[in-house]
C-alpha cells in the first residue's frame, strides 16, 4: 500500500521524528481550538476528525487509519479548527512542528508527499460531503462501510474471511453521515437483511461488494491508491 521512500528522505524523517507515544481509545489527540496542535503519522490504530457546535451537535469529518499524516491542518490557522480522538488503542510518530518547513526546503520530493497526502485526504473529505449532501440514507452508509472497508483491508495482506476490525459505533456513523441515531440503526439493520454486508463482534464483512458497489455510486472501485508514507 505505500511506495518506498529513499534512504535520505528515511533518514531525514528519522531526524525530525519525536519518540513515538501510545495512546488509550478515547483519548483527545488534538483539542479543538488547540495552540500548537501535535503533528503526527498515525502508526496503527483508528481516530477520527471532528467539530462541535455550540449546542453540543458533532459532525465526524472523517475517520484516521495507519499511516495518516495528522496535524498539517493546524499549520494554516493560529489554533486548531477541528479536534482529533482516539477510536481505539493508538502508536503515533510525532514530529516537531517545525518538520513541515524543513521538508519543504530541504527535501522537495519528501514534501510532495506530504501534499500528496494533504490532497488524498481533502478527496477523501470530498466523497463525505456528497454524501451528506446528495446521498440517500442507504447510499451514504453503503458509501462509508465500503471506503473504510477497502481502506483497511488494504492495510493487510491477504484481508482475513472474518472481515476486518470495525470499532465504529452507530452514534459515530451518524455523526458522520447526518443522520439519527435511529435512523442509522434502521438503514444498517437493512443492508444487512438485504445481503450486503454483516457486522458482528466488532468486525465488518462484506458479503455483496458488486450489490454494495452498486448502491454506493462511487466513482472508483474505492480501493486506496499506492501513496507515501511520511
Amino acid at each position: 500500500m505505500f511506495a518506498p521512500i529513499a534512504d535520505a528522505h528515511r533518514s531525514m524523517v528519522e531526524a525530525l521524528r519525536l519518540p513515538q507515544q501510545h495512546k488509550p481509545a478515547g483519548t483527545t489527540l488534538i483539542a479543538e481550538g488547540q495552540d500548537e496542535a501535535p503533528l503526527f503519522t498515525l502508526f496503527s490504530g483508528w481516530a477520527y476528525r471532528f467539530k462541535t457546535l455550540r449546542d453540543g451537535r458533532r459532525q465526524v469529518l472523517n475517520f484516521l487509519l495507519p499511516g495518516d499524516f495528522v496535524g498539517l491542518q493546524e499549520k494554516v490557522a493560529d489554533a486548531s479548527l477541528h479536534g482529533v480522538e482516539a477510536l481505539t488503542d493508538v502508536w503515533l510518530c510525532p514530529f516537531r512542528r517545525d518538520a513541515v518547513w524543513q521538508i519543504h526546503r530541504e527535501a522537495p520530493e519528501l514534501g510532495y508527499s506530504i501534499t500528496w497526502l494533504a490532497a488524498h485526504e481533502e478527496a477523501l473529505l470530498d466523497e463525505n460531503l456528497v454524501s451528506v449532501g446528495r446521498r440517500s440514507a442507504a447510499e451514504r452508509i453503503a458509501t462509508l462501510l465500503l471506503v473504510l472497508y477497502k481502506r483497511a483491508a488494504a492495510l493487510l495482506d491477504p484481508a482475513p474471511r472474518e472481515g476486518i476490525v470495525f470499532p465504529l459505533t452507530q452514534q459515530l456513523i451518524a455523526d458522520a453521515m447526518g443522520l439519527s441515531l435511529a435512523h442509522t440503526h434502521r438503514t444498517l439493520r437493512l443492508l444487512e437483511r438485504a445481503g450486503l454486508h454483516r457486522i458482528r463482534d466488532g468486525r465488518l464483512q462484506i458479503v455483496n461488494p458488486k450489490a454494495l458497489e452498486r448502491l454506493a455510486d462511487v466513482w472508483d472501485d474505492g480501493r486506496p491508491a499506492i501513496r507515501p508514507l511520511v
